[in-house]
């Protein structure tokens, strides 16, 4: 009996998966991992990329996200002050343990006065004379400022315009998972997700500073031809308004940083509005919110999806069916003390923290044949060898190349590693890291007597993409 409940609950697990969006895909690797990632799309949808991803690590994944807009004039402090999201402490049962807290004192003892204040002044008594008159400042109970931390989910949109010193000190987050600031230190938390969105012309060509670069896990491209499945169920149901996300959703917003325009241009003006009406799969009439055409019912990217391995029966339009209703108190969270948290009054997250970490327990038994990783180290070495390569292929690209790998496995209900999994990790793993000779001088041939122009002919319009693409093709894929 306890057997067959495993089964079921792993096949529960599974279809949950393969009604999975490509986005939604890449966010889960990562946090199976724990590791951040970068996702890119054109450089006009990057904003619209941003809340999609805001709304898939609340409604999926139940996590708290904040969107930080980066400029080039953006300085470390604000980009730490944009991080931080405010912390709703528990409300306490027994109001009496805690008598002793002045911030305690001051919610449930003070008393108004005749002016409307609340002071924890012991004079301010109804009847007294000095309740009209409260103490002067220097007397008063000085509101302490509101609890902080960092979001689970930090969207760092358009990461690439930020100065240098700004990315710096994101990857010092990455790596140690604290933040220094003027006046404290904040921990991330344990369930911890960097994303850098990133407008650029393809996936190949997004990127940020070097080392942050090579320390992001995967990379993702979103075609807007795939539509935001998210944000067309919310405009499909009238709750988007000219001003963003306003009305019956309440107050959704991003980190403020002084850019006050990121968030005016949601509307009827925004490219994504302007886009071709055939992306959205949703009759305005219908109370069917479907999938966008990225989900795995409706992809034909075979060979570029998360989808291209899975196996077992079709699935239907999408988790999101007939009758299930999107909850209005959706809230981005910023530093915003008065937002609500973006999953009060929603329902649960249609995968929880204990399925993510059964999933990584699984990726660490995966077994790899001594053939499918002899294919691995091979596409490694043809990778470093390939002519249009700069720079070569870092051994930390490596170790996320078998981390993905093994992460693929229980997302198509395997133990062991195929061919297939490999060469769609190479994909993920090297597209944002494959740097292209910048010039035929620089091509190593041309020490041996290649002809600069021949080498220049054989480079243009070669992208990473081109390189992996080669790559897998040169390579024996084992039987």
């Amino acid at each position: 009996m306890e057997d067959d409940n495993k089964e079921r609950q792993q096949a529960e697990l599974l279809d949950k998966i393969h009604s999975l969006s490509d986005l939604e895909l890449a966010v889960l690797l990562s946090l199976i991992a724990r590791e951040h990632c970068i996702i890119s799309t054109e450089p006009d949808f990057v904003e619209d990329l941003s809340k999609e991803l805001c709304l898939t690590t609340v409604k999926t994944f139940g996590l708290t996200p904040v969107i930080v807009p980066c400029h080039s004039q953006m300085t470390l402090d604000e980009f730490a002050a944009a991080l931080l999201v405010p912390v709703t402490p528990p409300s306490s049962p027994l109001p009496n343990n805690n008598s002793n807290n002045p911030q305690h004192y001051h919610s449930h003892r003070s008393v108004p006065s005749a002016s409307g204040s609340y002071f924890s002044s012991k004079h301010n008594v109804p009847g007294s004379s000095s309740s009209a008159h409260p103490p002067p400042p220097s007397q008063q109970q000085q509101q302490p400022p509101p609890a902080t931390q960092i979001a689970n989910v930090v969207l760092a949109q358009n990461l690439d315009h930020a100065p240098r010193a700004v990315q710096i000190q994101a990857l010092e987050l990455l790596r140690a998972r604290r933040l220094f600031t003027r006046t404290s230190v904040q921990t991330a938390p344990k369930q911890f997700l960097f994303v850098a969105v990133v407008g650029a012309a393809s996936g190949g060509q997004a990127r940020v500073t070097h080392h942050l670069n090579d320390f992001l896990y995967l990379a993702h491209w979103h075609d807007p031809e795939d539509g935001f499945a998210y944000l067309e169920g919310q405009a499909e149901e009238g709750w988007a308004s000219a001003g963003g996300f306003g009305g019956h959703m309440g107050k959704i917003e991003v980190a403020n940083n002084n850019n006050d325009n990121d968030d005016d241009d949601d509307g009827d003006d925004s490219p994504y509005a302007k886009a071709d009406d055939d992306r959205a799969s949703i009759d305005s009439g219908s109370s069917v919110v479907k999938r966008g055409v990225g989900s795995m019912a409706n992809s034909g990217l075979i060979n570029e999806s998360y989808h291209s391995a899975l196996s077992g029966p079709g699935v239907g339009p999408g988790r999101l069916g007939a009758g299930v209703p999107l909850s209005p108190q959706l809230t981005f969270h910023s530093n915003d003390p008065t937002a609500v948290g973006p999953t009060e009054g929603l329902e649960p997250p249609l995968l929880s923290d204990s399925e993510i970490a059964h999933l990584a327990h699984l990726s660490l038994s995966v077994c790899v044949d001594i053939d499918v990783r002899r294919y691995q180290m091979n596409i490694v070495a043809f990778l470093r060898m390939h002519r249009a390569v700069s720079g070569g292929i870092t051994p930390q690209a490596t170790k996320h190349f078998e981390q993905l790998m093994r992460s693929l496995a229980p997302l198509h209900g395997l133990d062991f590693v195929t061919p297939a999994l490999v060469g769609l990790a190479a994909k993920k793993v090297y597209l944002h890291r494959i740097e292209i000779v910048a010039s035929p001088e620089r091509e190593r041939s041309i020490q041996w007597g290649s002809e600069p122009a021949a080498v220049e002919a054989m480079l243009e319009g070669v992208g990473p993409e081109d390189v992996i693409e080669d790559v897998l093709g040169m390579v024996v894929v084992p039987q």
